[in-house]
């Protein structure tokens, strides 16, 4: 009895090809009884239409206009707009992110539908149109009548890349579902982007930026996050229920999204993640207390990371602006927005160059390694699941402490040395 070539299998007394195309493995149907001559016929299609797909010449509906697959957009599927694709695509996918996540979705989706037409159909979509919205993404439209020069700004590679991935997905969706028949966007690549390097703040830089700070809450709020590590959601989020001062830690309970909602924290390695509080740090959180501490627990709503899944909790922010404020305006805790308005401020007034309010992150992961911490520690402090974020992201070396390493190296590696080699003399017989 023959055997089935490559890629050739029986169904039901017929016979079947099967090939992976954009990734995902497709079954046809040939529609001819199962006899030698047609399983060498059908072995014969199956290598062309992969020759034809390695090529990029494959065309799946000229070569199996029957397939199941176009059956189904045959229907008014076909006619599906962009709109209305990114609205299912949105609403499936809402029950499996955080809703931070889903807001970051939503807004990429819709800028990205809005210029290649909310009411085109998804077929009609090329590789060509995508690569122009992206291109366009990258540098601005031009305006008409104008010159290049007076272009509006583009958007940042990294930015740029997240509405392509969004895309990608939505159109994969598309194509898993019968909506089209090939993916535009499987051939397109991300664009190559550079790693940001972190810019910690110096120990002089340190000092003079809490010196200038508002008040003594912001001053206090800032030291913390550079002797700590916390993400600013984490910051804003933190309670006194979290911190015990006597053992010398901190609970990480949850986490403030841009969005105003409390979450746990970013990911699940952070949750319930113990800090350990250095001298310094217990010494801020003491002096806070005697503006926070006593304030009265507020009742506060906690959106799980299972879907709909929320809890109450009771919670004496350690962080308060109200105590500051001038009017009542001012909530029991701080939005992660308005730190950065803080941090911008801080600096101007220090005269210490600019720098994103996430560097106090950066600081402190910079500062502990550079005091010899393991990094292992570092990035268990700071929520990482493993060392090598530690290594590849905050592992920049600050010049200002080549002295300090020189000292510890004299002090820890001189004693292995050896003496100086025995030095022959003449005296000795050379």
């Amino acid at each position: 009895m023959a055997k089935y070539p490559t890629g050739v299998e029986p169904n039901g007394g017929n016979l079947r090809i099967w090939f992976a195309y954009q990734g995902v493995r497709r079954r046809e149907s040939l529609g001819v009884p199962d006899t030698p001559k047609n399983r060498k016929m059908a072995g014969e299609l199956r290598a062309n239409v992969m020759y034809q797909i390695k090529t990029g010449t494959f065309n799946y509906q000229e070569s199996f206009p029957d397939s199941p697959l176009f059956r189904h957009s045959h229907t008014q599927e076909s006619e599906i707009t962009m709109g209305q694709l990114a609205a299912r695509w949105l609403k499936l996918k809402e029950p499996e992110i955080a809703h931070s996540t889903y807001c970051t979705y939503e807004r990429r989706v819709r800028k990205t539908i809005e210029m290649l037409g909310p009411d085109r159909a998804v077929g009609s979509v090329k590789s060509e149109d995508l690569l122009n919205l992206r291109r366009e993404l990258l540098t601005g439209p031009q305006l008409p009548g104008r010159m290049h020069s007076v272009e509006k700004q583009g958007r940042s590679v990294a930015t740029v890349n997240g509405c392509m991935t969004d895309l990608s997905a939505l159109f994969k969706f598309a194509f898993d579902n019968g909506y089209i028949p090939r993916n535009p966007m499987a051939s397109i690549a991300p664009l190559k982007k550079d790693h940001k390097k972190p810019d910690p703040l110096t120990r002089d830089e340190f000092a003079r930026v809490i010196e200038k700070c508002a008040n003594r809450q912001v001053a206090n709020l800032w030291s913390l996050a550079v002797l700590t590590g916390l993400r600013h959601g984490e910051l804003c989020a933190l309670a006194w229920e979290d911190i015990d001062l006597k053992a010398g830690y901190l609970k990480v309970c949850r986490n403030l999204t841009n969005e105003g909602r409390f979450t746990p924290p970013k990911t699940r390695t952070s949750t319930n993640r113990i800090v350990c509080l250095i001298d310094s740090a217990i010494e801020v959180l003491k002096d806070q207390m005697e503006l926070t501490r006593m304030n009265k627990p507020v009742d506060i709503e906690v959106h799980m990371r299972e879907f709909q899944k929320k809890e109450q909790e009771q919670c004496t922010f350690v962080f308060n602006p109200g105590i500051y404020a001038i009017n009542s305006l001012a909530g029991n805790y701080y939005a992660v927005a308005s730190l950065g308005q803080t941090w911008k401020s801080a600096l101007r007034r220090a005269g210490v160059r600019h720098r994103k309010a996430y560097q106090s992150r950066h600081t402190y992961a910079c500062w502990s390694l550079s005091a010899g911490a393991n990094p292992n520690f570092v990035a268990n402090q700071m929520g990482h699941a493993n060392s090598q974020m530690v290594y590849q992201v905050y592992g920049a070396w600050m010049p200002e402490n080549n002295n300090e390493q020189v000292s510890l190296l004299n002090s820890k590696l001189n004693e292995f040395v050896l003496h100086m080699p025995y030095r022959r003399t003449a005296s000795q017989g050379i």
